[in-house]
């Protein structure tokens, strides 16, 4: 087995979306071709530390041709969670490297992550075909999988956390992974994706417009089964679900979100009513069904008037927070980025005040900033001043208020919070600052 190590340019993410490579011609019965539908990118660039993007060769079975990157952080631990990142159509591995907080996150919380990379010319995954839709069946979820086992084997990583994650066609494959391998994976996340199966076809076309269209329902049961049919036999435990979607998604339409809702809690064997139902973010509802808590088996967070570029920066701190990997085994220390977090705590009873001074340690002004910050658990947030804070619990962002979004080089504010406690009252961790993570002191 050999390794290729690219380090990959770091580009600013277009604004457009881009449109697809036309695959199919208009004559063939008027039916739109994959290639021929925008795909979201990421919303912001984010830059990782540290360690570099590598890609690797010969890593086993991979009969469509894939290409795998692989980053492993400076401070990855012993026996590492793995996430799998897949990315959008148009996209590619490198992409999803540069332009989500994946890496950054492994730099954190030392996990490793895998970015396949679609090579046919619509860089759009498979998720259509019979092959695809069926354990071992050929095609783009093999050759993900043998990512994963070289991983394994290479990096000794835990194979009781392994995770996937992915936007559009990457939430599509997030689907089709979780229903054809249910006991490699933990958990997924997929931002704006269709249940498994939807996407099926049989004539060799990337796709389904009547999925897209939010045009195919089926009852809970029947989603179940067709996920149960990708692996027949299977009676093992089932990976838990996160799902997100805009109501305003004219790619891959809102109705889809709720037949993923109907396949997972199903598959899951859950209620379909929500357990808890609440809006961390203005503008968004999440549900979670079979318990309340972070890791609930199915989580759904629907975003009001959003369309389908939903991705933004924090996103992936919830889901990793969804998956565990925000507390679940040691996570190094941060490595110092370009700002630096002082806190303290002050602490009575079942309750305590917080101060937090954010400095700018760059040779650049930053307009309008993002704090990023890990709460002990059972610490919840009351009220707080010189940010608004969301969620109020565990990773939490702090959103600078009207009157001290810029901050100069080697300038400094200092913000605060009221929080409740359960017997912790240590100062937050894992400070990122829009995305680049902070050393603390």
């Amino acid at each position: 087995m050999s390794t290729t190590p690219r380090n990959t340019a770091r580009r600013p993410l277009r604004s457009v979306l881009v449109v697809l490579l036309t695959l199919l011609t208009a004559a063939l019965l008027g039916t739109p071709a994959a290639s021929a539908r925008p795909e979201p990118a990421a919303s912001a660039a984010v830059v990782a530390p540290n360690a570099t993007l590598t890609e690797v060769t010969n890593f086993g079975a991979n009969p469509s041709n894939l290409q795998m990157y692989l980053y492993v952080p400076d401070s990855v631990t012993t026996n590492p969670a793995v996430v799998v990142a897949v990315h959008y159509c148009t996209g590619s591995g490198p992409a999803m490297y540069t332009n989500t907080e994946w890496a950054s996150l492994a730099d954190t919380y030392g996990f490793v992550v895998v970015y396949p990379s679609a090579t046919r010319a619509s860089k759009c995954f498979d998720v259509s075909s019979p092959q695809a839709l069926t354990r071992g069946g050929g095609s783009d979820p093999v050759g993900i999988k043998s990512m994963i086992d070289w991983t394994v084997g290479t990096y000794s990583a835990d194979r009781s956390r392994i995770f996937a994650t992915g936007i559009s066609s990457g939430a599509m494959m997030t689907n089709v992974l979780l229903g054809d391998y249910p006991d490699v994976f933990a958990a997924g996340a997929a931002f704006a994706g269709v249940p498994f199966g939807c996407f099926a076809t049989t004539d060799g076309s990337e796709w389904n417009s009547a999925c897209s269209g939010g045009t195919i329902t089926h009852t809970p049961q029947e989603w179940g089964d067709i996920v149960r049919a990708a692996y027949p036999g299977y009676t093992g435990a089932r990976p838990r679900m996160q799902v997100w979607h805009g109501t305003e998604d004219d790619v891959l339409r809102y109705p889809n979100f709720g037949e993923e809702i109907k396949q997972w809690t199903n598959v899951l064997g859950v209620s379909q009513t929500p357990a808890a139902t609440d809006s961390p973010v203005s503008g968004w509802t999440r549900t979670r069904y079979g318990a309340t808590g972070d890791q609930a088996p199915v989580e759904a967070v629907s975003l009001q008037g959003v369309g389908h570029n939903l991705y933004t920066t924090g996103m992936a701190t919830r889901a990793l927070t969804f998956f565990g990997l925000d507390s679940d085994g040691p996570a190094p220390q941060p490595q110092p980025g370009a700002c630096k977090v002082t806190a303290t705590t002050n602490a009575w009873n079942t309750g305590l005040t917080a101060s937090v001074t954010l400095t700018n340690t760059g040779t650049t002004t930053i307009n309008g900033w993002q704090l990023g910050f890990t709460l002990p658990a059972g610490q919840t947030i009351t009220n707080g001043w010189g940010a608004t804070y969301a969620p109020t619990s565990r990773a939490v962002t702090a959103t600078n208020a009207s009157y001290n979004g810029t901050l100069a080089a080697n300038a400094s504010v200092t913000i605060g919070y009221q929080a409740n406690h359960s017997g912790n009252s240590a100062a937050p961790t894992a400070y990122t600052l829009n995305g680049t993570v902070c050393g603390a002191s």
